[in-house]
């Protein structure tokens, strides 16, 4: 059997080694160039200074964070192409494996000649789920240490797309892609249509606990500070914020999607500035309105990342288990 898959998928396994080295071509030279910009220009000695208060008395590290943004805007694009990396590998050699014997009528010829059915999908399911998850380790490392720099900023790790191309995600988006394009196979029996469920079924599960899914995987935090003063949120926590606004004394949310920054009471404003009653007025806001946010907090990224990852190698395991006894119906 070993022998048979390796015949069978030998010009795959080909193909995902010279996209492989494509793909290094790519991530390798970029990577060194954003690592190295981030250590010299000193926006990573800036972020690490900031330390870990929840609120900081100044952002010296805005301009930094900015020009290195303007530098590599093009980069989070590059992103989106990683993001769908785990589909291709479903599409690709999750989806014919099954449906492509099948509609070709050379899984009779497999079942009479001495391998079970059960035998011959463990071990096909077995090597080809090893050799993607090994190709899911693969790009998860380089793409995570990629894409490291980029994610130094705004939510940070947390951030759609990044999130999902770092850590081990990858590796659960990967299998879960590849069991899904198993599972349609055995169902609908012919190579596109297995394609097209697999893309399908992917994009509403992946997009889906995206949305609506993760930001309840732990219960979120609030955060909040005055809106006049020089104190602001510590942008080298890569908290995830999910909604922000500004309440005055009484709690009542007077501003959605925002936030406000006036200067501290008693303090001279720079020419042309308004000082901070003037700047509260101008605003609509009294005295003790505050900014607020809810958020969680950078640090959950593995707790976070260890969550999806599981949550998606169980509707692996779920779909392979129901793809072994859908084999023994097919005739």
């Amino acid at each position: 059997m070993i022998w048979l898959t390796w015949r069978q998928h030998r010009k795959q396994a080909l193909f995902t080694v010279i996209a492989l080295a494509l793909l290094a071509a790519l991530v390798v030279p970029t990577g060194l160039r954003m690592h190295h910009s981030i250590k010299s220009s000193g926006l990573a000695a800036c972020l690490s200074e900031l330390g870990s208060a929840e609120l900081v008395s100044h952002n010296d590290c805005h301009k930094l964070s900015t020009e290195f943004s303007n530098q590599f805007a093009a980069m989070p694009f590059i992103s989106v192409l990683f993001v769908a990396l785990p589909l291709l590998v479903g599409l690709f050699f999750g989806a014919p494996l099954v449906a492509r014997e099948v509609e070709h009528g050379t899984h009779r010829l497999v079942w009479t000649q001495g391998v079970s059915r059960r035998h011959w999908a463990v071990a096909k399911f077995g090597l080809i789920g090893g050799a993607t998850t090994l190709l899911a380790v693969v790009y998860a490392l380089g793409v995570s240490w990629w894409s490291e720099p980029l994610a130094t900023i705004g939510n940070g790790r947390f951030t759609y797309i990044f999130f999902d191309v770092q850590g081990i995600a990858p590796i659960g988006y990967t299998l879960f892609a590849v069991a899904l394009g198993i599972f349609a196979g055995t169902v609908w029996r012919k190579v596109m249509p297995a394609m097209a469920v697999t893309l399908g079924g992917f994009l509403v599960v992946r997009i889906g606990i995206e949305l609506l899914a993760r930001m309840h995987y732990m219960a979120p935090r609030n955060l909040t500070y005055a809106v006049s003063g020089n104190l602001q949120p510590n942008p080298s926590l890569s908290n995830w914020v999910s909604s922000m606004g500004v309440r005055d004394a009484g709690g009542r949310a007077v501003m959605s999607n925002s936030q406000v920054g006036c200067p501290s009471a008693g303090t001279k404003a720079p020419p042309g500035l308004p000082d901070a009653d003037s700047c509260l007025s101008q605003m609509g806001l009294g005295r003790g309105a505050y900014n607020w946010q809810r958020y969680q907090p950078g640090d959950r990224f593995w707790a976070f990342q260890g969550i999806e990852t599981g949550i998606f190698i169980a509707l692996a395991a779920l779909l392979l288990w129901l793809a072994v006894r859908r084999i023994g119906r097919v005739a």
